[in-house]
């Protein structure tokens, strides 16, 4: 990467991390405990089949996972869908990529802080929550500051502690379905063969239309393994390993969904609303109900960290994302551009979106997630579509059955999951994001100097 401005720091993003460094990121991300939140409301939303909705997302983001692969072969950059765009297709669509991608990227870390502060006030509930939005906020910060491989190696562990909690709730839940028991007490005898059931997954209620509105919200369940390819200029031998990371993480994380959910709406086989108090936020209900007060205790305390881990590797995609818009000079170069000499990380960026986080303290889990699901299929939309762009249109790569698949069919059929999710977005997500868009294109207009002029960019890449 070259220094373009006498105004940058001389300082750049440092090739640190191996592959199991950003399956790592990505998993912490990704949040794997996160099915235990995102339950009862997606449940709501799919008419009981959880896991079908899980499966539909992982098939879009599977599909997604290889057009990014494509797109970082091609760009290696931090700005991820923003660069893919702006390179692929035109520079000011880039931008109002970068610009909706915000909705995703600046409000993950966000969700975690709110997450983190319903737990504690689980456990502590006299302690005012703006105790904890400033605490875990000013952590969350001082991590990323240290830098990507800080951020890696904190997280390993608790990506590993996540995986265990979740096989033991789920064992949990086997040996109580196995005895003849769910959430609404013993099963008549020729119930139990309900262990082995098609049942979340399908049955003569089931309707599509429900199923992909579960899938839109599920997209924030798995918008970690997206922001990893904000860590392209800090990842060793980032053509071959990072493509095959962000497929792994995804995949990853899938298997662990769909598996944990399957018995899970087994055990809670009717309206979330007959069991949980507050669909939105049910993983303490739930661990109280699976495992008991001790269990719920020690887990509560543990997905404090775990939230943090995600919030911190969320943290780390979106500086890094605004740093790449920086650079670009399509946001103010001297503040969004610039590297800590001393750590090499996006240091200004780390402690903005530090602040933004803060305002966590006003706001509610599901308007947030559902702001967050604009930005990460508006991101997924146009990933698709640059490979396109790029691979089949620009560069001609039709010339074989195996171009045609890797260019033209795969993201299509990306672009089509995709596309199905848009069209069952729930209205207010849709409503706030068009708003953001309209102020992007505002900003945008003024630019260009009234669309007279493309967009800003870094010529770090050739485009032919």
């Amino acid at each position: 990467m070259t220094n373009t401005s006498g105004t940058q720091s001389a300082a750049k993003l440092q090739k640190t991390l191996g592959l199991w460094h950003i399956i790592i990121i990505g998993l912490a991300y990704i949040q794997p405990m996160t099915l235990f939140d995102t339950f009862g409301l997606v449940s709501e939303e799919s008419h009981f089949h959880v896991p079908t909705s899980y499966i539909i997302a992982l098939i879009a983001i599977l599909f997604t996972s290889i057009s990014y692969g494509h797109m970082i072969r091609r760009y290696p950059s931090s700005g991820s869908a923003y660069t893919y765009a702006q390179k692929s297709i035109h520079p000011n669509v880039g931008f109002m990529v970068g610009w909706s991608s915000w909705l995703d990227y600046l409000l993950s870390p966000m969700v975690n802080i709110i997450l983190a502060v319903i737990y504690l006030e689980a456990l502590f509930p006299t302690v005012n929550h703006w105790v904890w939005v400033i605490l875990l906020t000013a952590f969350m910060t001082g991590i990323n500051l240290r830098g990507a491989r800080f951020v890696a190696n904190f997280n390993s562990i608790i990506v590993l502690i996540q995986l265990i909690v979740i096989a033991v709730f789920t064992w949990m839940i086997y040996t109580k379905l196995q005895a003849g028991f769910n959430a609404d007490g013993p099963l008549p005898a020729d119930e139990r063969y309900q262990l082995w059931s098609l049942e979340p997954f399908w049955n003569e209620l089931t309707a599509i239309g429900p199923l992909i509105t579960g899938a839109t919200l599920l997209c924030f369940s798995f918008t970690g393994f997206d922001s990893l390819s904000s860590l392209a200029e800090e990842t060793k031998d980032t053509e071959k390993t990072l493509p095959k990371a962000i497929f792994m993480t995804a995949l990853v994380a899938g298997v662990i969904f769909i598996v944990s959910t399957y018995f899970m709406q087994l055990y809670f086989p009717q309206a979330p609303g007959t069991y949980f108090k507050n669909i939105a936020e049910t993983q303490p209900e739930i661990l109280l109900l699976v495992g008991g007060s001790l269990f719920q205790s020690y887990v509560l305390a543990f997905a404090i960290v775990t939230v943090m881990a995600s919030g911190i590797s969320a943290h780390a995609g979106v500086s890094r994302l605004m740093y790449v818009m920086g650079r670009d000079g399509v946001i103010n170069k001297k503040l969004f551009g610039h590297i800590s000499p001393k750590n090499f990380t996006p240091s200004y960026n780390i402690i903005i979106v530090g602040i933004v986080a803060l305002t966590a303290g006003f706001m509610d889990l599901d308007i947030v997630i559902s702001m967050i699901s604009f930005g990460a299929l508006t991101a997924f939309t146009f990933v698709n579509l640059s490979v396109i762009s790029r691979y089949a249109l620009r560069d001609g790569r039709t010339k074989n059955i195996k171009d045609i698949v890797s260019f033209v069919i795969i993201p299509l059929l990306g672009f089509i999951s995709i596309f199905a999710m848009w069209l069952e977005i729930e209205d207010s997500a849709l409503k706030f994001g068009l708003w953001w868009a309209m102020f992007g294109i505002l900003y945008l207009g003024y630019k260009t100097k009234g669309f007279r002029q493309p967009a800003p960019q870094h010529d770090e890449f050739s485009d032919h």
